[in-house]
C-alpha cells in the first residue's frame, strides 16, 4: 500500500498541504458539528482530522462528518485498534469508501499504554487480521486508504511496508526529517502539530505548558521526547522554553505559518494543526479562519518539498 503521488496527496486523496485537527468535536452536539465542518469546507480546508478518545466511535464519527460535506476529506487520527474487532473496522471502512469515494482516510493506532502488550506486535497482529479478511460486503470502486500512527523506527517501517504511510502526533521538525528518511520518498507522511495564536511569550508558554502537561506525564510520550534529544530536566517541571517552543508553535499568524512550513521542508506531505488555547465551550473557528486566510490560497510555499 504505497502512499503519495504528490504533495498532500495519498493514492488519489488530495488532502492539501495543511489541514486541521481537534478534540473539540467530542464536546459538541451533532448540529454544531455539521455547521462547523460545513463552514470549514466553505473556507477551503480539504482535510479534517479527529481522534478517538472520549466516547465517540471513530468510524461512526467519520461517517457523520462525511455525510455533512461534499468535498472534505475526513481522517481518523486515530482509530484505536482496541476499539473494534478487525472485521468491523474493515467492514465500516469498505462502506465509507463505497459511499464517499476518495474522501475517507483510515488512521490506525495502538492508542495509549497497555501493560504487558507491545504496540508493535499488537499492530502487526491487527494488520494481519485485516489483510486476511474476506467479506460478502460489496467492494468499493475506490480502495480503502490506511495510515499508521508511528514514531519509532520500527513502527515507521511498518507504516511504510503495510500501509500508505504514517501519521506522527506531537513531534518536532527534526523527527519529521528522521521519519521521511525511514519512510523513503514514496510513503505518505502526515504530521500533527499544536499551534497557538498568541504573541505574548509568557502567556503563550503558560498555555502551551498546560497543554503539554498531559503528555509529559505519560511514560511512552516521555520516552518519545527523550529519543528526540530532550533531557529529563527539559521535559519535567512544565518543560523548558526550548521544549515548549518546539512542540507548540505560538505567535502571530505569520510566525505560526512560517513554523508549520518547517515540517513541510523537513519532509512532511501534510501538516494538520491542532489549535490550542480555546476556552472550554468556545469554538476554535475564529482561529481556523485566520489560519485558512494565511495558508489556503497557495496550500504550499516556496521551499516546500517537491512531489
Amino acid at each position: 500500500m504505497k502512499g503519495k503521488s504528490s504533495m498532500g496527496s495519498i493514492n488519489g486523496l488530495d488532502l492539501g498541504t495543511f489541514g486541521l485537527y481537534t478534540f473539540d468535536f467530542e464536546f459538541q452536539p451533532a448540529a454544531q458539528l455539521r455547521e462547523s465542518i460545513q463552514e470549514l469546507e466553505e473556507q477551503g480546508w480539504r482535510a479534517f482530522w479527529f481522534p478517538e478518545l472520549l466516547g465517540r466511535e471513530a468510524l461512526t464519527h467519520a461517517s457523520y462528518l462525511l455525510s455533512c460535506t461534499e468535498r472534505m476529506h475526513i481522517v481518523n487520527g486515530i482509530a484505536q485498534i482496541w476499539s473494534r474487532e478487525a472485521q468491523f473496522t474493515y467492514g465500516a471502512s469498505l462502506l465509507l469508501a463505497d459511499a464517499y469515494p476518495n474522501r475517507h482516510l483510515l488512521g490506525l493506532g495502538f492508542g495509549g499504554e497497555r501493560p504487558g502488550i507491545k504496540p508493535m506486535a499488537a499492530m502487526i497482529e491487527y494488520l494481519d487480521r485485516l489483510d486476511a479478511l474476506e467479506t460478502p460486503n460489496p467492494a468499493p470502486k475506490t480502495p480503502i486508504r490506511r495510515i499508521l500512527a508511528a514514531y519509532g523506527p520500527k513502527m515507521l517501517e511498518l507504516a511504510r511496508d503495510r500501509a500508505a504511510g504514517a501519521h506522527a502526533y506531537h513531534v518536532n521538525v527534526a523527527h519529521t526529517a528522521q521519519a521521511r528518511e525511514i519512510l523513503g520518498p514514496d510513503s505518505f507522511l502526515a504530521v500533527e502539530h499544536p499551534v497557538l495564536l498568541e504573541s505574548n511569550p509568557e502567556k503563550a508558554r503558560a498555555i502551551a505548558r498546560e497543554h503539554l502537561s498531559v503528555y509529559t506525564s505519560q511514560k511512552y510520550n516521555v520516552a518519545k521526547f527523550r529519543r528526540l534529544g530532550y533531557s529529563e530536566e527539559e521535559i519535567t517541571g512544565g518543560g523548558s522554553d526550548r521544549f515548549v517552543d518546539d512542540f507548540v508553535f505560538w505567535g502571530d499568524v505569520e510566525t505560526v505559518v512560517e513554523k508549520v512550513h518547517g515540517h513541510v521542508e523537513a519532509g512532511a506531505d501534510h501538516v494538520t494543526m491542532q489549535v490550542i488555547g480555546v476556552e472550554p465551550g468556545q469554538s476554535a473557528m475564529p482561529h481556523w479562519r485566520r489560519l485558512g486566510e494565511a495558508l489556503l490560497p497557495g496550500q504550499s510555499a516556496p521551499g516546500s518539498r517537491p512531489a
